[in-house]
C-alpha cells in the first residue's frame, strides 16, 4: 500500500461484516501489526550529515534500519523522530516500520475511539528522512510580547559550529509587511550545544494576531559560521498575540472576547483519519467560521499541525486536551498508574514543544471529565504554566461533575455547574438532572446564567490560588454515579460548595446536544473507509414499521425543532455577562455514542439545508442583537415589552446606535419605532432600549414577526410570535360533541348510535403513550436510556417533536408550520402521545411525535377515526391546564369548530378493543 495512509483506508486486511449501530463501521478494521518496509538510497553528497527520519501522525512505532532497531515512539499527539545519523551512510538501505495500535500507554480519548476517528493503522502526514549537517538548531520556539510588538526566539544549537544567528520577518498569508533582518552574535555561548535566546522587534508599525485580524508573519532563523555560511535554516509562523484572562471574560491584545466554540472528535467519514493538509483544514474551519465559529476544542486529542496553520491563517482560537478521560490519581490510591501518568505529562509537554509557536494555541487542557487527585491535577497544571506561559490552561472540561472545583493555577474554567442548581447551560441528559431551561421552561427570552455563575448572596471566591486543595478526591466522600463515555463509573466526590464564585473565565461545556431524526440520504455519502450501517440499520427498523416515506419529514421537522432549541441556547449565553464563552456540542453530528445526530451540519460539515450561515450568525457571532420579553403567545390587547440589547465583542467602535425596530402581519406592520443609545468604546454590553406597546386585537390566530437592526451594519433579529383573539375563550362550542376523558361503555354506546366523540382523556389515564415534551431529544435515546437505567435513574423521553399534517382541516383556526413552534408548547408539555403500532397501519394522525431511531414508534398526538357508528377524534390532554393559555384556548377552539363541520369525515374504521388497548 501506498504511504501516507492507512491499512484501512488501503482496504488492506479481512472485510469487516459488523453492523456497528453505536457509530460507524470500519469496512476493515485492523488492530495488530502493520509492517512498512521501503528501500531507500541515500546519495553522496549527505554524507556524514545528520539524519532524522520523521512521521508526522501514527501510532506505536518502532523502527529498523537494515535490521538495525532505531528505536520505539508512542506519541499519538505529536510527530514521531528517529536519530538515524551514522545508519544511513552513502548506497542503499532497508527502512521498516512496525505500527501497532493496540499497546497504548493510554486508552487515547477520541485519538483511537471507533466513535470518532477510528483506531486506524498506519502512517499520515508528512515522512521524510531529513538531513542537517553538523551543527543545527532545534526546538525553535517563539514569544511574543504583543505590547512592545517583539518576540524572544528561543533554539537550542546542536553541534559546535555556528557564531551567529540572524532572524527575518516578512508579512504572510497575502500581508506583505516586511520587517526586515537582524543578526546576532553567538559569542556568549560556547562552542559545543547549548540554549540561544535573542530578542527580535517588529517595529511599531507591525500587526498583531487576533480572529477578527489573524494577521501573520512567516519567520526565519538561521544559524551561521564565521564566513556567513549558511548551517541551518528554519522557518516558522508568528502572530503577535496576547490572550490573557481579564477578570470574568478573556481579552486578546487588551480586547475583550467571547469564545464562540465548537467541540471537535475527529471525525472524518471518508478518510477515518484527520488530513494533515492544511488546505483541508482550510475548508473544514472555514466552513465553522462562516457560521460564526471561532474557538475549537478538541476533545481528548490534539490535531495535526495543518491545522493549526489553517486556524492562524483563519484566527480561529484553538484548545487542544490531552487524550485523557478518566481518573488522575497519585502514589497513596492503590490504582495509581504512574506509567500512563508519566507518558500524559509528556505527552502534553510534546504538544506544547511541536506546535507551541502557533498564536492559534491559545489555551489548553489536561483532558474529558476528570476525577481523582485534585493535588495531582494542580501540580500537572502547574507544571506546564512554568514550562510554557504562552497560553491559558484548564484543569480540564467539566471536570468533578457534580462537586465543581476550581484548582489554584487554573486560568478559566470550563464546565456546566457550580452546584447541583447552578446551571449555566440549556439542556442536560436525565442522568445529570435537572434539565436545563430549554427543556422544562416556557419558551421566553428572559433567561441567563448570571445569578448561577455569581449569586448575588455572595459566597466563597475560588480561582487565583484562593480554594483549599482536597489531598486525595477519590478517597474522601460519599460514592456516586457519573456518565462516563457511553457507560457509568462509580466515584468517590464531595458535595461540591453551594457558593463556589470563580474569579477566573467560565465557559459552558458541550451546550446543545439537540438531536435531529436522521436523513437517510446521507448514506450515500460514506464511500470511503467508513460505513453508515447504523443508519442503514435505522432506515430499515422505521421501514419495518411502516413509517419509512416518512423518513425525509421526520429529518425535516426534527431539524427545524433543533435550529429553534439551539437559538434559545445560544442567546441565553449571549445574555449571561458573567460568562466568557461556550462549546456547542456540536454544529456538526456526532457519528458515534449512539450515533448522537446533533448537528446542523452533518459528520462531513455539509449544511442540511435547516437554516443558512447567514441567518446562524443573527444569534451566534462577535455581535448580537437580542430582545428580551416575557413570551411568544400573547391574548389581543395584551401588552408586549421587551427589553433590547447588544453583546458586542468586534474591535471596531461601534459609535452612536440607532435602533429599527418593526411588528409585523402578513397584513403590514402592527407597530414600528426607532431609539438611539451610544456605545462606549470597549463595553461589550449596550443596553439600547425599552419597548413596549399594547397589541392590537385579532379575530384569528396570527402570528407577528418582531424584527430588529443596527442601522449601517449587519447587526440584526427576528423573533416570531403569535396573537390570539380575546373571544376564543368563550366561542367554544361543543353542541353535539360528546366530551369524554375514558373509552367507556358508555362512550361506545354513544358512538354506536353515531355520536361525534371528542376523547379527550387526561394524560395520566392512557397506558400506552409517550410523555409530552416540547424539547428534542438530548444527544440520541439509546445512549442516555442505557446509562439512566444503569443508574437507576428516569429515563429520557426521547421524542423529537411534531411533525404536523398543517392543511388539515382540524387546524383551520389553529395554523401551523409542520415542525413544533411555541403555540405547540403548553399543548405538548400538558399532554402524552398515543402509541398507535397496534392500530391499522392506514391511520395517518393529524399531529404526529416524531420519535426517535431506536423505539419508532407511531405516536399520535391528534388523531381521528371511525367508530362503530360514530366518529371520534382523540388528544390526551390536560384540558384544563391548557385552557390558562390562550393558545391552549385556541386550539379548543378550533377542534370544536371542526368537529361541528362537514369537514369532519374520518375515513380510517378502528375496533373499539383495538382503541381499549390503549389505556
Amino acid at each position: 500500500m501506498e504511504l501516507p495512509g492507512t491499512t484501512s483506508h488501503a482496504r488492506k486486511g479481512a472485510r469487516n461484516d459488523a453492523v456497528e449501530i453505536g457509530h460507524l463501521t470500519d469496512e476493515y478494521r485492523f488492530e495488530g501489526w502493520a509492517w512498512f518496509s521501503r528501500e531507500v538510497d541515500i546519495p553522496e553528497e549527505l554524507a556524514g550529515m545528520t539524519a532524522h527520519l520523521y512521521l508526522e501522525r501514527t501510532r506505536v512505532t518502532t523502527v529498523w534500519i537494515d535490521g538495525r532497531e532505531a528505536g520505539t515512539r508512542n506519541s499519538l499527539s505529536t510527530p514521531h523522530l528517529y536519530e538515524a545519523t551514522g545508519l544511513l551512510a552513502p548506497g542503499r538501505h532497508t527502512i521498516t516500520i512496525r505500527v501497532d495500535n493496540t499497546g497504548y500507554p493510554t486508552k487515547g480519548g477520541h485519538l483511537t475511539s471507533p466513535d470518532t476517528q477510528t483506531n486506524w493503522n498506519g502512517i499520515t502526514g508528512r515522512i521524510e528522512l531529513q538531513f542537517a549537517g553538523e551543527t543545527y538548531l532545534r526546538d525553535v520556539q517563539v514569544y511574543p510580547n504583543a505590547a512592545d510588538r517583539s518576540v524572544v526566539v528561543k533554539a537550542r544549537r546542536v553541534g559546535g559550529g555556528g557564531s551567529l544567528l540572524t532572524v527575518s520577518a516578512a508579512g504572510f498569508n497575502g500581508h506583505e509587511h516586511a520587517v526586515g533582518k537582524r543578526e546576532y552574535a553567538l559569542s556568549d555561548f560556547d562552542s559545543g550545544s547549548g540554549d540561544v535566546s535573542v530578542r527580535f522587534d517588529f517595529g511599531e508599525e507591525a500587526r498583531l494576531w487576533s480572529d477578527a485580524e489573524p494577521y501573520l508573519y512567516r519567520m526565519t532563523v538561521r544559524l551561521k559560521n564565521a564566513d556567513g555560511e549558511t548551517l541551518d535554516s528554519q522557518e516558522t509562523i508568528v502572530g503577535l498575540r496576547e490572550f490573557k484572562a481579564d477578570g470574568d471574560k478573556f481579552a486578546v491584545n487588551g480586547v475583550r472576547t467571547f469564545l464562540r466554540g465548537k467541540h471537535d472528535g475527529l471525525i472524518f467519514p471518508l478518510t477515518g483519519f484527520a488530513p494533515t493538509s492544511v488546505e483541508e483544514w482550510l475548508r473544514i474551519l472555514g466552513i465553522a467560521r462562516s457560521y460564526g465559529i471561532n474557538h475549537y476544542r478538541f476533545h481528548t486529542c490534539c490535531p495535526p499541525e495543518a491545522a493549526f496553520i489553517a486556524a492562524d491563517m483563519l484566527g480561529i482560537y484553538m484548545e487542544p486536551e490531552l487524550p485523557f478521560w478518566g481518573t488522575v490519581t497519585d502514589e497513596s490510591d492503590e490504582r495509581h498508574h504512574p506509567a500512563e501518568q508519566d507518558y500524559l505529562i509528556r505527552e502534553g509537554f510534546a504538544m506544547l514543544e511541536a506546535y507551541g509557536n502557533h498564536p492559534s494555541f491559545v489555551m489548553m487542557s489536561l483532558g474529558n471529565e476528570l476525577w481523582g487527585s485534585k493535588s495531582r491535577i494542580d501540580a500537572i497544571l502547574q507544571a506546564y504554566k512554568s514550562h510554557d506561559d504562552r497560553r491559558l490552561y484548564t484543569q480540564g472540561s467539566n471536570n468533578f461533575q457534580f462537586a465543581p472545583y476550581i484548582s489554584p493555577h487554573e486560568d478559566f474554567y470550563c464546565g456546566v455547574r457550580f452546584s447541583r442548581d447552578r446551571l449555566f447551560r440549556g439542556s442536560y441528559a436525565m442522568c445529570d438532572a435537572p434539565l436545563g431551561h430549554v427543556q422544562t421552561d416556557r419558551p421566553g427570552t428572559l433567561k441567563d446564567y448570571d445569578e448561577q455563575i455569581r449569586p448575588s448572596g455572595g459566597g466563597t471566591e475560588a480561582g487565583e490560588g484562593e480554594q483549599e486543595q482536597d489531598q486525595d478526591q477519590e478517597r474522601k466522600g460519599s460514592a456516586i454515579q457519573i456518565q462516563y463515555g457511553t457507560e457509568t463509573r462509580t466515584v468517590r466526590a464531595e458535595a461540591a460548595e453551594e457558593e463556589l464564585i470563580p474569579r477566573i473565565p467560565v465557559i459552558s461545556h458541550e451546550i446543545g446536544q439537540y438531536a435531529t431524526f436522521p436523513r437517510f440520504a446521507e448514506i450515500e455519502k460514506y464511500t470511503g473507509s467508513l460505513k453508515a450501517r447504523n443508519l442503514e440499520a435505522f432506515r430499515d427498523r422505521l421501514e419495518a414499521k411502516g413509517m419509512g416515506p416518512l423518513a425525509e419529514r421526520y429529518f425535516i421537522n426534527s431539524g427545524q425543532l433543533a435550529v429553534a432549541c439551539y437559538k434559545e441556547e445560544l442567546e441565553a449565553a449571549f445574555r449571561s455577562r458573567k460568562l466568557a464563552g461556550f462549546q456547542l456540542l456540536d454544529l456538526q453530528d456526532f457519528s458515534g455514542q449512539g450515533t448522537a445526530l446533533v448537528g446542523i451540519l452533518d459528520a462531513f460539515m455539509d449544511s442540511k439545508g435547516l437554516v443558512t450561515p447567514e441567518e446562524w450568525r443573527t444569534y451566534c457571532s462577535d455581535a448580537v442583537l437580542l430582545a428580551r420579553f416575557e413570551k411568544f403567545n400573547y391574548a389581543s390587547g395584551e401588552r408586549f415589552d421587551a427589553h433590547v440589547e447588544l453583546a458586542y465583542y468586534r474591535r471596531k467602535p461601534l459609535g452612536p446606535i440607532e435602533l429599527h425596530w418593526e411588528m409585523r402581519t402578513s397584513e403590514g406592520a402592527i407597530a414600528s419605532g426607532h431609539a438611539r443609545a451610544s456605545a462606549p468604546d470597549g463595553e461589550a454590553y449596550i443596553d439600547i432600549a425599552d419597548l413596549g406597546f399594547e397589541l392590537p386585537s385579532v379575530d384569528a390566530m396570527t402570528k407577528a414577526v418582531f424584527a430588529l437592526e443596527v442601522a449601517n451594519t449587519d447587526i440584526r433579529k427576528t423573533y416570531d410570535l403569535w396573537i390570539y383573539p380575546k373571544e376564543t375563550a368563550v366561542a367554544a362550542d361543543w353542541a353535539g360533541i360528546h366530551w369524554a376523558e375514558e373509552l367507556s361503555d358508555d362512550v361506545l354506546r354513544l358512538l354506536e348510535r353515531g355520536a361525534n366523540v371528542l376523547l379527550m382523556p387526561k394524560p395520566n389515564r392512557v397506558s400506552r403513550a409517550i410523555e409530552g415534551t416540547y424539547c428534542t431529544d438530548f444527544w440520541c435515546y439509546p445512549m442516555f436510556r442505557s446509562i439512566s437505567e444503569s443508574m437507576g435513574k428516569p429515563t429520557p423521553i426521547g421524542t423529537m417533536g411534531l411533525l404536523i399534517e398543517n392543511g388539515h382541516p382540524a387546524l383551520a383556526d389553529f395554523p401551523s408550520e409542520t415542525h413544533s413552534t411555541y403555540p405547540w408548547w403548553s399543548l405538548v408539555m400538558h399532554s402524552r402521545s398515543f402509541i398507535l403500532d397496534d392500530l391499522p397501519p392506514e391511520l395517518a394522525p393529524i399531529v404526529r411525535t416524531i420519535d426517535n431511531f431506536e423505539r419508532n414508534h407511531k405516536l399520535g398526538f391528534l388523531f381521528e377515526c371511525r367508530v362503530l357508528k360514530g366518529k371520534l377524534l382523540a388528544c390526551a390532554l390536560d384540558a384544563d391546564r391548557v385552557r390558562e393559555t390562550p393558545e391552549g384556548r385556541q386550539f379548543l377552539f378550533g377542534l370544536s369548530r371542526y368537529m361541528r363541520s362537514e369537514a369532519f369525515k374520518p375515513q380510517v374504521e378502528v375496533e373499539a378493543e383495538e382503541l381499549r388497548r390503549l389505556f
